[in-house]
């Protein structure tokens, strides 16, 4: 396996007398797809928020390309080279898709969103935000309202968003949730096409786009991993289809 870009040792997260995350290590590869399947409840989405820094850990480490970020908020890890999706889409409606990516690329270079309507139509917000569109497949919908686009354009916009602060690890949770099959099949798609530029943490319980995607798998169950390996070695893994995939 290449280098490690994200060790994760020995986190946990607790919410009361509930462990969410139990002694979780993981490790993933500069431009790695590494799916974090298991059951609802697991943790997963707990791990990711922990990962970002929209959580803080109990206890346990966070090493992004060797550098402890443990304790670092979401913002330095963005600047650092994380960049996270969410389970529910949270693009701006009202804006245009190119708004939104525009919107996206001012704040990675540290402006307040309170300039916005100056920053619009500046062409070195617009150029990128243009150029990362024609990346995932939407530069016919860039003048369109986002509260217009379909809910797959809406997952790819958000991508798209997470794309403006050219991440080396991108986390995504549960990309495409609520898709029907053809939106799914081209979020499938799009995310082989940027396989390789860099590394990508996907939550996922699409079994089929996850064996489509993943280089590797870890799975969560109650908090804890109890496997990590390829799709071969997790398809195969007796543990595994008791505690999730199921015997069929």
């Amino acid at each position: 396996m290449a280098e490690s870009l994200l060790q994760v040792r020995n986190l946990f997260k607790r919410f009361g007398g509930l462990v969410a995350t139990d002694d979780v290590s993981l490790d993933i590869a500069a431009g790695e797809v590494h799916a974090l399947i298991g059951p609802n409840g697991a943790g997963k989405t707990t791990l990711l928020a922990q990962l970002s820094g929209q959580l803080a850990s109990d206890a346990g480490q966070v090493l992004l390309a060797g550098r402890d970020i443990t304790r670092l908020p979401m913002a330095r890890r963005v600047h650092l080279g994380m960049a996270r999706s969410f389970q529910i889409t949270s693009v701006l409606g009202e804006l245009t898709a190119a708004d939104n990516v525009a919107l996206a690329v001012q704040a990675c270079h540290g402006h307040s969103f309170r300039f916005w309507r100056l920053a619009a139509a500046d062409a070195t917000l617009r150029a990128p935000a243009n150029d990362i569109l024609e990346q995932v497949g939407l530069a016919s919908v860039g003048t369109v309202l986002a509260a217009s686009l379909s809910h797959g354009e809406q997952r790819q916009l958000e991508i798209a968003m997470a794309l403006a602060s050219n991440p080396r690890l991108m986390l995504l949770d549960e990309p495409t949730a609520g898709m029907a099959p053809q939106e799914s099949a081209q979020m499938v798609a799009f995310l082989q096409r940027i396989k390789g530029e860099r590394a990508v943490l996907l939550i996922e319980h699409d079994m089929d786009a996850v064996f489509a995607l993943a280089d590797r798998i870890t799975v969560l169950v109650d908090g804890h991993v109890i496997a990590t390996g390829t799709p071969q070695a997790i398809r195969g893994n007796p543990e595994v289809r008791r505690a999730y995939l199921g015997e069929d």
